[in-house]
């Protein structure tokens, strides 16, 4: 099978809506053009929340903690709650079509782990819920009961997408400090809503403290890059899309990204009028 690697420059805060939008034209073209997809990506300190987290009984005030703080929030197109996306965090989606080997959610979840693993040979990744997390999930990935990544999962028309946030190095606990905040805000009193996480900071780690060295995000995309394939090329994704006729699918995309989180303005104005 045919492979492409997209490595992203770091988006500004103003276009932190890019990234979400090439995941769904990414996870269409798969199908239809039977190839894999590997897409490095980062954000400059933004707060990524899913629609759940947006229906907290008390959203504008974990809103307010958020737009107090040097983080952006983003409402995003696909499952989970919220994670942290900074200098420190390396996001990777993986694009592949539906077939007979991968049918199921996990079996998904399995082809990134097992991607990152041949990438990190010297430490044990395991799958498994991180409950005390931020944004937990059945395929947690973790090293010693430490979260090191967090998945999520999108399909369009045969096309298979998962993403990956990986906490390569930084303040791992202060994010986790952050998110936990922003709970106590927007739940208040139903703090005890099993919903949402009651997060412990101690809980999850980086990269960086497990090699016990000052590893980089630009060392794990080129740890990626060798354990992706053998054939891969790295294309420029301005001239990819004119050359596939997607640079106005994108446009849509991004339009409607940024319908799904004009709730983050509504929810501002209402509140502060």
């Amino acid at each position: 099978m045919n492979t492409l690697i997209f490595d992203s420059k770091k988006y500004a805060q103003n276009q932190g809506y890019i990234p979400f939008a090439l995941t769904d034209v990414f996870t269409e073209y798969t199908h239809s053009n039977h190839i894999e997809i590997l897409h490095f990506w980062q954000l400059e300190n933004t707060f990524i929340l899913g629609m759940q987290d947006t229906r907290t009984p008390f959203f504008y005030q974990g809103l307010k903690k958020v737009l107090d703080s040097p983080y952006q929030p983003l409402v995003r197109n696909s499952g989970g709650l919220g994670v942290i996306a900074d200098d420190g965090i390396l996001n990777v989606s993986y694009f592949f079509p539906k077939s007979t080997d991968i049918q199921t959610i996990d079996q998904a979840y399995e082809k990134i782990k097992q991607l990152l693993q041949k990438a990190l040979p010297e430490i044990e990744i395991t799958a498994g819920e991180v409950p005390n997390s931020y944004c937990p999930g059945a395929y947690d990935l973790s090293v010693a009961g430490k979260k090191i990544a967090g998945l999520a999962q999108r399909r369009i028309k045969g096309g298979i997408a998962v993403m990956m946030y990986l906490s390569v190095n930084g303040p791992q606990e202060q994010r986790g400090e952050f998110v936990r905040e922003f709970y106590q805000h927007s739940l208040g009193e139903n703090s005890q809503d099993l919903r949402y996480p009651k997060i412990d900071p101690l809980s999850m780690t980086t990269l960086s403290t497990l090699l016990e060295e000052n590893f980089t995000v630009e060392q794990m995309k080129q740890r990626l890059c060798a354990a992706f394939s053998a054939e891969e090329k790295t294309t420029d994704l301005t001239i990819w899309l004119k050359e596939n006729q997607l640079t106005e699918t994108l446009t849509k995309k991004i339009d409607q990204m940024i319908t799904r989180n004009q709730i983050i303005q509504e929810e501002y104005h209402e509140s502060t009028v």
